[in-house]
């Protein structure tokens, strides 16, 4: 028997169908081992020695591949195409080394498509592990382990509210506070066009003006009102003649098929997914045998598989949508390695494979990898200038048509940001000479505009063309920052959080070199060059070793007053930016109206992260948060007594604290509190009464007869009524929600599942249950994923991704769940005997010590 180890259960069944009786296919569900989440898995002083830990969960599992080896006559290593399926190889096969049930023979083989020709080819051409991935996996995991398990402690110590720091991630979150920064600092300019609205032959269409008193106009010349009133009333009174007629042919060709980062990047523009989403999804596509492996920087696909894709346009179009040769592609991007072809259909016959999301993914894949051996689409760009009669003024009117779809027939890619002079439309046939009539002239104005923030699809992008991680970490690391809430998403772009800023400005401050966007491609370069035997990955790790380990020790050895000062410094022009009056930035609002001189505002570190405070502390409480004034933050220029409750007469202050604005009075010798809500625009007494007089009781509910109050708690505005909860959309809704609409949202969210919570999308859905029927899905959990049948719900262990979850495991986990539930119960009843028990013998015994004295 040949024993045969693929990653996943769904490959290890459809091989095992190809491979026939004479192999037994077993998986090993991912990684089986890892450096334990402990300082000193990785030991430098001793020649970067590592430890290794099977994972928990994997034990009985291994011990299934390892009683199968003992008894196997060749062990062939089937994991992924990649450096981590290289690592896991090795892994089991030091394993089985350890456990003396190891083969005699051992191969490694590989392929691109789980398909029976893939399969039965690869089992042709094994080869021996390669060490130079193996060591290239060794040195990314130990930079990880020690850059994470050196810097995070020192952030935990010296920066309060960091969580951790990694290699890459620390980048990419550098790249959203960049851009937020650049946000910040832009100014825009003032600008004005002029368009004339124009028609010829009952075809409508615009023309812009481009000169202007014989001078030929930028785009920000018209920089002011006036300017462009008199250039628009110059259109007005002219009369214009088109004077020149330009056609261009153009010629657009298709994109290579997708990439790893091409993909995640238009999934993300076309279909709305996450990175990890597309990622699980092309997971799926990959094990079922529907596309190729789907983590791959190359651009090219394989010989038949394009004579495949030139079989199926045939089938779909005429001949002039096929090019006469084949069409080859390279990749642009940094450090890639073009190891494996693109990610492609297997079967160029199927347009539709998967349901749901997967389906949508796979006729995403498809339709590009098509369009890639297709004719190239074929436009005409035509420009059109009219003149007045003067000669200095002057009209352009630019149109694009399609002339020959090509592969526009099956895809055209999306783009992030499209520009807003990008003019496309048809124009109406002219002649020289002509005279289009003039409808209307507009003069309207613009501002530009600052870069725009990143959404998932560009932040990919941009770390590929910085060379930073690789396409297999970019999902990880986008969602590492977002679960540490260092970024938020606001309509699908990225914004940088306090935290993160703080967190970014640290590094810079203290490692400047670590968070440099050419020092981590560099390391990439080297990471790479070891892959392909050209460096010691040991030297690699030295030289990093080497300078990081005395930097943490140095910043370690600061105060954190020390921190706090130098940070205070770094960020003064965030923090405190020149106000419009002139005054002192730091200078304190409270000390001032108070009449406290020297009252100076400086950057503080708490327990729960920092703040800015008043260096008259304790006298002077004045806080405010981590934020510049006038965008997240709240300079306390209003505090103060606002006024006073209409039934108690009490004062109420508005104050600032660290967490933001709130309002304050005395109540019944206790002082109630309430924070001013972001969404409030004008908030006033009113306002204040209101919120400090909340909960707010709309009435009794018709069916129960109990109270339905709305409030706004931790997570913003609610209603509760009988232990029961339902979310509010706003502030002012707490106050208008009337009885009829609070029974209506109330009863919305007893209909789904979790009181008020929108149902969770599954991660995976795994197939019915062999015992219990029910379907088995990977759900997302407040308290971590975890896997249900619908009846009982399993945790799945930390170390385990949710996404590499199989239907076996899953019944494993559920089972194991099922089966402590009795125990526990057991175990509870039987404890109060064994007590008694012992109780009752104590006497005896003391009575024989007695006897024997």
């Amino acid at each position: 028997m040949q024993l045969v180890i693929v990653e996943s259960s769904a490959k290890a069944k459809t091989i095992e169908k190809y491979l026939g009786k004479d192999f037994k296919v077993l998986a090993s569900y991912g990684h089986v081992r890892d450096l334990p989440p402990k300082d000193g898995s990785v030991r430098p002083d001793e020649d970067f020695a590592m430890d290794w830990e099977l994972y928990r969960d994997k034990q009985k599992r291994f011990k299934e591949i390892a009683d199968a080896a003992k008894g196997a006559s060749r062990l062939v290593l089937a994991t992924d195409p990649d450096r981590e399926g290289e690592a896991i190889s090795w892994h089991v096969q030091e394993l089985l080394k350890k456990r003396k049930a190891l083969p005699t023979k051992v191969d490694r083989v590989t392929f691109n498509a789980i398909t029976k020709s893939a399969i039965t080819t690869a089992m042709k051409s094994p080869r021996e592990l390669d060490t130079d991935l193996i060591d290239a996996y060794l040195a990314r995991r130990a930079l990880d382990y020690l850059f994470g398990f050196t810097l995070s402690p020192v952030l935990w110590r010296k920066l309060p509210g960091a969580k951790s720091a990694g290699r890459v991630q620390s980048v990419a979150l550098r790249l959203v506070v960049d851009r937020e920064r650049e946000i910040e600092a832009f100014n825009p300019v003032e600008y004005w066009s002029v368009l004339a609205k124009m028609e010829h032959d009952g075809t409508a269409f615009d023309a812009r003006l481009v000169k202007f008193d014989g001078k030929k106009l930028g785009k920000h010349d018209l920089g002011n009102e006036g300017s462009a009133m008199a250039a628009k009333a110059a259109v007005e009174a002219g009369r214009f003649t088109v004077e020149e007629i330009e056609t261009k042919p153009l010629k657009r060709n298709p994109s290579p098929p997708f990439t790893t980062s091409t993909l995640q990047q238009e999934a993300s523009r076309k279909l709305g997914f996450s990175a990890s989403h597309t990622m699980r999804c092309a997971q799926s596509l990959y094990e079922a045998g529907a596309i190729t492996y789907m983590r791959t920087d190359g651009v090219q696909m394989d010989g038949s598989a394009i004579a495949a894709a030139r079989d199926a346009i045939d089938e779909r179009f005429d001949s002039s949508y096929k090019p006469e040769k084949p069409r080859f592609y390279s990749t642009k991007a940094k450090n890639a390695q073009e190891a494996h072809e693109a990610i492609r259909p297997t079967n160029f016959t199927k347009d539709k494979a998967g349901s749901g999301d997967e389906a949508k993914l796979y006729s995403l894949i498809f339709k590009r990898a098509m369009a890639s051996q297709m004719s190239a689409a074929q436009l005409e760009r035509t420009t059109i200038t009219l003149r007045d009669a003067t000669g200095q003024h002057e009209l352009r009117a630019t149109g694009q048509v399609v002339k020959f779809p090509g592969f526009f027939a099956v895809y055209q890619e999306g783009f992030d940001d499209k520009s807003e002079d990008d003019e496309e439309g048809l124009l109406p046939s002219m002649s020289k000479g002509d005279v289009p009539a003039k409808k209307g002239v507009e003069a309207n104005q613009h501002f530009t505009q600052p870069p725009p923030r990143f959404s998932e699809a560009s932040l990919v992008k941009r770390l590929e063309e910085l060379g930073i991680g690789r396409p297999s970490t970019y999902a990880s690391t986008i969602q590492t920052i977002r679960d540490r809430d260092y970024v938020r998403m606001e309509k699908n772009r990225f914004h940088a959080e306090d935290s993160g800023r703080l967190l970014t400005a640290f590094l810079e401050r203290f490692f400047p070199t670590y968070v440099a966007y050419d020092f981590t491609a560099g390391m990439e370069d080297e990471l790479d060059t070891v892959s392909d035997g050209g460096e010691d990955y040991k030297e690699l790790l030295a030289k990093f070793w080497k300078d990081f380990k005395p930097k943490t020790e140095e910043v370690m050895e600061k105060l954190p007053s020390e921190v706090t000062e130098a940070l205070d410094e770094y960020l003064s022009d965030y923090l405190f930016p020149p106000t419009e009056d002139g005054e002192d930035p730091r200078r304190c609002p409270l000390c001032a109206t108070e009449g406290r001189e020297n009252g100076k505002l400086n950057l503080r570190g708490g327990r729960f992260g920092a703040f800015i405070a008043c260096v008259n502390y304790p006298e002077c409480k004045f806080t405010r948060r981590f934020a510049q004034p006038g965008s997240d933050g709240d300079d306390g220029s209003a505090d103060g007594v606002m006024g006073q409750h209409p039934e108690t007469g009490e004062d109420i202050h508005r104050k600032t604290g660290r967490f933001g604005p709130y309002v304050e009075m005395e109540h019944e010798e206790k002082k109630k509190r309430a924070s001013i809500p972001k969404d409030l625009d004008d908030f006033d007494l009113e306002w204040a009464i209101k919120l400090l007089d909340l909960p707010r009781i709309i009435g009794a509910h018709p069916e129960t007869g109990k109270e339905i109050e709305a409030a706004i708690g931790r997570y913003g505005p609610y209603l509760r009524h009988d232990g029961k909860y339902a979310k509010l959309t706003s502030t002012v809704d707490v106050f208008e929600t009337g009885m009829n609409a609070a029974v209506t949202l109330l009863a919305e969210a007893a209909n789904r599942k979790g009181g008020g919570r929108q149902k969770a999308e599954p991660i995976k859905t795994l197939g019915e249950h062999p015992t219990s029927g029910g379907e088995i899905k990977v759900m997302p959990g407040r308290y971590g994923p975890y896997v249900t049948d619908g009846n009982v719900n399993a945790t799945i262990p930390k170390d385990v991704k949710p996404e590499d979850i199989e239907a076996a495991q899953a019944i494993e986990l559920i089972d194991a769940r099922a089966a402590k539930a009795p125990a526990k119960k057991k175990r509870k009843k039987a404890a109060p005997k064994k007590k008694t028990a012992a109780k009752k013998k104590a006497p005896a015994k003391k009575a024989a010590k007695a006897d024997a004295k």
